[in-house]
């Protein structure tokens, strides 16, 4: 059974930059694609990133392209967010998420197993 366990969330200051993972346990990671998300206080669950199995293509969120980049190691199991330029918008509960069907996808419901998520708080 796979589990997905993210870490790397903290208290940072506009402008800052974090750098989120998620390491992956029980099935072949680098055979599915993997994503980020977000979800502020009050609001949906929203689309950040997401990366194919093989970290040829990649897709980001306008309100993120430019400052974060996903990026993954398989040979680690593990998928990464870098979170530069912060600013307190991004403030939110970050998850890695795992889409076993396959294709590109930016659709929480496409995705079938998520992380427990970690705290991304940006603040001076």
């Amino acid at each position: 059974q796979v589990q997905l366990v993210e870490s790397g969330g903290g208290l940072v200051q506009p402008g800052g930059s974090l750098r989120l993972s998620c390491t992956a346990s029980g099935r072949a990671f680098s055979t599915y694609d993997m994503g980020w998300f977000r979800q502020a206080p009050g609001k949906e669950r929203e689309f950040v990133a997401a990366i194919n199995w093989g970290a040829i293509n990649t897709w980001y969120d306008g309100a993120v392209k430019g400052r974060f980049t996903i990026s993954r190691d398989n040979a680690k199991n593990t998928v990464y967010l870098h979170m530069n330029s912060l600013k307190p918008e991004d403030t939110a509960v970050y998850y890695c998420a795992a889409n076993f069907g396959g294709g590109v996808s930016t659709t929480p419901s496409d995705f079938e197993l998520w992380g427990q998520g970690t705290q991304v708080t940006v603040a001076s």
